[in-house]
């Protein structure tokens, strides 16, 4: 779960099985009750329906954990932590790095530190199409060494520099405008 809406897709789907939730957070909900086989058939196949999962495997939801715990620092936090990101994660997690790292790569198939740049681009895209800040501001905002890091690291996930993203989102702005 990484937005509102699917916070309230699922706080629906439990009331809809009469389950009450203690909280909701970002990939986690927890239950009041004890929940029964045929609820969680209910809620699993419910939730598939609307393209979220329900995961129950303990690596699995560690591994969500984990992602969530990066979306959130990346998309939503205030600021990016400025130490290492390793620290933050174990820190947020109670677990060791190596072993969150091991896992994530053996379930996931990638490293923590690429799902970071994946995510740390998808940032720098939407905050180049809001036209509010510059690269320099973008760059310091999103923790990078200089410019030139932010657009190596920017050509090498989505194929185009910086500018050439902001140019195709501006003519896409264009375009809607005129319409």
């Amino acid at each position: 779960m990484v937005s509102l809406r699917c916070k309230l897709l699922v706080r629906q789907e439990l009331e809809k099985l009469g389950l009450h939730h203690i909280s909701i957070e970002l990939g986690m909900v927890e239950i009041k009750e004890e929940i029964t086989e045929e609820q969680k058939q209910g809620l699993k196949s419910n939730l598939a329906a609307s393209g979220l999962e329900l995961l129950d495997d303990k690596k699995s939801i560690l591994v969500d954990k984990i992602k969530s715990v990066i979306i959130e620092m990346i998309h939503y936090a205030e600021e990016i932590p400025k130490g290492n990101y390793s620290d933050y994660i174990s820190e947020k997690l109670g677990y060791n790095y190596i072993y969150l790292s091991n896992l994530f790569s053996e379930v996931k198939g990638i490293t923590i530190q690429h799902f970071i740049i994946k995510h740390k681009i998808e940032k720098a895209k939407e905050l180049i199409l809001y036209d509010e800040l510059n690269l320099t501001e973008i760059s310091y905002r999103l923790h990078y060494s200089s410019v030139a890091h932010l657009s190596n690291q920017f050509k090498k996930i989505t194929g185009h520099s910086p500018s050439f993203y902001k140019k195709l989102g501006k003519k896409r702005k264009d375009t809607l405008e005129n319409l």
